[in-house]
């Protein structure tokens, strides 16, 4: 205490320094604890900001298809195949980073077996299929739940942005599934290379 009367000005350095401190952290808890409210139907639900984002699953492959009804619908070569899961929080800012990436992305062999070319190098081809099991949240009981997934009437308009802005931005032919629809997806994962992509990776 006689060192506190007797110093006043180290007083109020260590009262700024702690000031300061408590400061920090509570800002670091408040960033942590950043929560968007999200209107689903009749339903509220709360969407971690660092946890919403557009997923997708990407599989390099020498051919797949997508069938409805036992009815081929799409098919390709050389390629991706691309499993895409949308939020509700979800919007094009989120399509054009995904796009600009998988345009460019290095996953296909060069002429010394190295993963060094793009999808116009090869003149491959895209499949996107609509996939909002990406979503699937599993930390409680056995049955997987989906409410993160985006509702039909937010991720259609999403779904068809973003295979326009593929096709744009990379140049090359791109194929689809069904929306909603049962299909059954047929590929040869040539490698075989699987990549997961999240958006939330570009904050």
């Amino acid at each position: 205490m006689l060192f506190f009367q007797k110093n006043k000005t180290a007083q109020r350095a260590i009262l700024h320094n702690l000031a300061k401190i408590i400061n920090l952290l509570i800002k670091r808890k408040n960033k942590k604890q950043s929560i968007k409210t999200q209107k689903v139907g009749n339903n509220d639900y709360f969407c971690r900001s660092r946890f919403c984002s557009m997923k997708i699953v990407i599989q390099r492959v020498s051919e797949a298809s997508v069938s409805v009804d036992g009815e081929i619908i799409s098919k390709i070569d050389n390629g991706m195949l691309i499993l895409l899961g949308i939020e509700d929080a979800d919007n094009e800012e989120d399509i054009d980073w995904l796009c600009n990436k998988l345009s460019k992305l290095r996953i296909f062999s060069d002429e010394n077996d190295a993963m060094n070319l793009d999808i116009n190098q090869i003149e491959g081809s895209f499949l996107v299929v609509s996939q909002f099991t990406l979503h699937a949240m599993t930390k409680k009981g056995n049955r997987p739940s989906f409410i993160k997934a985006a509702r039909p009437e937010k991720a259609i308009p999403l779904y068809e942005t973003f295979l326009k802005r593929l096709s744009f931005i990379s140049g090359r032919p791109v194929q689809c599934g069904k929306f909603g629809a049962m299909m059954e997806v047929v590929l040869v994962n040539d490698g075989p290379v699987t990549i997961i992509m999240d958006t939330k990776d570009k904050i």
